[in-house]
C-alpha cells in the first residue's frame, strides 16, 4: 500500500490517444457498470467494513438513478465522487483521464495495477500526458488555481507562480489535460489572473512521464541561498511515493548541490505523500556513516546523516505520508516546522483501473505512535501562510526558515 508519485519523447500515450473524447463517445451501459464495480469494490474492500454507518446497499440505490443520467464520463465522475464522499475518508476518489492525477496515481501504483489491467489502459506500459508541470487545486475548490509549480517544468521556464488562476488556454476555457491534448512541443497561451492583474502567458506543454518528473523537480530545486553568512540549503520534495526520491535527495546532501549547506530547508508542501517513516532517520545524529570507494574512485555513502540544522516546510497540501514525517519531526524535535497546518489525510491506498477511470480507495486506517492523524493533520511549530502568489525569494514560508536558519 501507499500512502498518498520529465521530460520525454513525443510518443503516443493514453492521453494523446482520448484527444476528441466526449459525451459522443459514452456509453451509459458502461457508465453503469463502472459505477457498480466501483460500488463493489469499495464494499468490499474500503477499510471500515461499516463504511463510515453508511447503509452500503441503499447508497447504491439513491446515486444509480444519477449515474443512469449521465451523459458523459465527467459527469459520471462527479456522481461517482459525490458517493465516495459520503464515506469521509481521504485517499478516496474516482478519477479520470482528463486529470493529471489519473496519470500520476497510476504511475505510482503501477506495480499493483500491471495485475488489474494496466495494460489495458497504457497499452505499451508507458505512462504518461500531455502538460506543463502545475499541481492545482481544482480538485477541492473547483478553480484552476495553482498550488505548486515543479521545478524544471515548462510551468516554471514560463514564470508560472503558486497563487495563479489559469482562466483560460488559447482563448478557451482551461482544462488540466484537455487544454494540451495535440499541442505537445507547441505554443500555448494561457490566460492567468494574479492578483488584480491578467496575464497573457505563453507557455510550451511537453510529454511528462510522472516519476521522471516528480524525481527531475526534486533534483532542479535543489539551491543554495546565502544569508547572513550562512549557506542555507533548499530542496523541495514533490512526491515521496518510491525510495528514489530519498536516495536522490540523500545523494545531494552527501555528493550534490547541498553538500556544503550550512543549513536545510526541507520542502514537503503539495504534490503526493508515500514517504515511509524511516525516512526521519536522516537526521538522527546517534549513527555513523559509512563511505565505500570503488576502484575506478566512485565514492558513495551508505546510511547517509544530516547533522547540522533543518527546518521542514508544510501546508495544506502535505499529505499522507509526508504528514507521518511532519508529525515525527516535530515531535521528535528535530527542527522548526514552518507554515500551515497539513491536510489531515493518513490512510493507506491502493487503485483500481475500473471503466475508464482510476479509483483510489483507503483499504488501510493508520496510526502513528498511536495516534490517528486522519482528519486531523499536524500543525506547524511557526505559522506562515503563503503569500497570493508566490515564487522563490516571494515565498514568506521559504524566507521565514531562511531566516529560522541564519541565525542558529
Amino acid at each position: 500500500m501507499v500512502m498518498a508519485c520529465a521530460v520525454a519523447t513525443k510518443a503516443p500515450n493514453a492521453a494523446e490517444a482520448l484527444k476528441g473524447e466526449g459525451s459522443n463517445s459514452y456509453v451509459p451501459a458502461d457508465g453503469v457498470s463502472t459505477f457498480e464495480k466501483v460500488w463493489q469494490t469499495v464494499r468490499d474492500r474500503f477499510y471500515d467494513p461499516r463504511h463510515n454507518e453508511l447503509d452500503w446497499p441503499e447508497v447504491r440505490e439513491r446515486y444509480l438513478p444519477d449515474v443512469q443520467r449521465a451523459t458523459s464520463l465527467d459527469s459520471l465522475a462527479r456522481v461517482i465522487n459525490s458517493m465516495l464522499s459520503a464515506l469521509h475518508a481521504s485517499h478516496t476518489r474516482f478519477y479520470t483521464p482528463d486529470e493529471p492525477e489519473y496519470y500520476q496515481l497510476a504511475d505510482i501504483f503501477a506495480g499493483a495495477l500491471r495485475r488489474r489491467g494496466l495494460r489495458r489502459a497504457f497499452p505499451d506500459g508507458r505512462i504518461s500526458y500531455p502538460g506543463i508541470g502545475i499541481i492545482s487545486g481544482f480538485e477541492a475548490t473547483g478553480r484552476n488555481t495553482i498550488t505548486g509549480v515543479i521545478d524544471g517544468t515548462p510551468a516554471q521556464q514560463a514564470g508560472l507562480r503558486a497563487g495563479d488562476e489559469i482562466i483560460a488556454a488559447d482563448g478557451t476555457g482551461f482544462e488540466p489535460i484537455g487544454s494540451f491534448r495535440g499541442k505537445v512541443g507547441k505554443s500555448v497561451v494561457l490566460e492567468v489572473h494574479r492578483g488584480v492583474s491578467v496575464l497573457q502567458v505563453p507557455v510550451m506543454p511537453i510529454d511528462l512521464e510522472p516519476t521522471k518528473m516528480f524525481l527531475r523537480g526534486l533534483e532542479s530545486s535543489a539551491r543554495i541561498i546565502e544569508s547572513n553568512g550562512r549557506r542555507i540549503g533548499y530542496v523541495h520534495v514533490w512526491c515521496y511515493a518510491g525510495s528514489i526520491y530519498q536516495r536522490a535527495l540523500e545523494h545531494l546532501l552527501s555528493q550534490g548541490a547541498l553538500k556544503d549547506a550550512d543549513a536545510l530547508i526541507w520542502d514537503l508542501r503539495d504534490g503526493w505523500g508515500g514517504a515511509q517513516p524511516q525516512y526521519l532517520d536522516l537526521f538522527n545524529a546517534r549513527a555513523p556513516t559509512m563511505q565505500v570507494t570503488a576502484r575506478s574512485g566512485t565514492s558513495e555513502f551508505v546510511n547517509m546523516k544530516w547533522r547540522k540544522p533543518v527546518a521542514m516546510l508544510i501546508n495544506g497540501g502535505t499529505r499522507s505520508g509526508k504528514e507521518v514525517l511532519a508529525y515525527g519531526f516535530k515531535k521528535y524535535r528535530l527542527g522548526e516546522l514552518i507554515g500551515t497546518r497539513t491536510e489531515g489525510a493518513v490512510l493507506a491506498a491502493t487503485a483500481f483501473l475500473i471503466g475508464r477511470g482510476l479509483l483510489l480507495l483507503a483499504v488501510e486506517d493508520v496510526r502513528v505512535d498511536g495516534e490517528r492523524l486522519e482528519g486531523v493533520g499536524v500543525t506547524p511549530t511557526i505559522e506562515v501562510q503563503a503569500g497570493a502568489a508566490s515564487v522563490g525569494s516571494d515565498d514568506p514560508q521559504v524566507s521565514r526558515a531562511v531566516a529560522v536558519l541564519s541565525r542558529t
